[in-house]
């Protein structure tokens, strides 16, 4: 299996493209059957599991087709490391300050 941590990006671009066939194929669905049930064309899916080349949402279409949207979960979760990272995790969003209104010259 491939190590996403050493692999280049057209490299994990093409693995996801292998896995989604692999999963396309447990299931006994087509490309044309797939590419029906998530809304985009077959030669969408065709690049998918070729090369791995498609846009995110017709990835995320495909991939909820094949009933897989649960495992998109833990994506880029924050994992806390630290104590500091912890205390950084909790502390409220950045706020911007309000904007200075500049006072209207009497008329």
């Amino acid at each position: 299996m491939l190590d996403f941590g050493f692999a280049a990006e057209h490299e994990i671009r093409a693995e996801l493209g292998r896995r989604l066939q692999a999963q396309r194929l447990a299931l006994g669905l087509s490309q044309s059957e797939l590419a029906q049930r998530a809304g985009i064309s077959a030669s969408t899916v065709k690049l998918i599991e070729a090369h791995g080349r498609c846009t995110l949402e017709n990835f995320v279409r495909a991939v909820m087709a094949l009933g897989l949207a649960d495992q998109l979960q833990p994506l880029f979760v924050l994992q806390i490391r630290s104590i500091e990272q912890m205390e950084q995790a909790e502390k409220p969003g950045r706020r911007r300050a309000p904007r200075a209104t500049t006072p209207k010259p009497p008329a």
